[in-house]
């Protein structure tokens, strides 16, 4: 995920291709995913609510909604939102889990 950090907001981005130019909120968690060998293919901000098991995970959590997804890995928040809309960025504070689906990859 590192490696997208400051690439620009993009709607749609890392959808088509994981390597884009910019990332909206569920291609980011799609390019972490998939780079750590957790995801075959990018998914958008609905698909990730049924991804994987549902609850928190020991390492890795998705949270997501119809419009918006984030994912909490090793204690940090990996978001789009909270960047001024400079796209993906990783913060230390939580934010608000109201209305999202909480799932995790099994075993992680």
């Amino acid at each position: 995920a590192n490696r997208i950090i400051g690439k620009p907001y993009k709607y749609g981005g890392g959808h088509g291709e994981f390597e884009d130019s910019g990332y909206d909120c569920s291609g980011t968690i799609s390019y972490a995913l998939h780079g750590g060998g957790l995801l075959d293919q990018a998914l958008d901000s609905s698909g990730f609510m049924s991804w994987g098991e549902r609850g928190r995970g020991k390492w890795i959590t998705v949270y997501a909604k119809g419009s918006h997804a984030y994912v909490m890995i090793a204690g940090l928040r990996l978001d789009t939102s909270g960047t001024g809309g400079n796209g993906p960025g990783w913060h230390q504070e939580r934010r608000s889990t109201r209305g999202y689906r909480v799932r995790h990859p099994e075993g992680l």
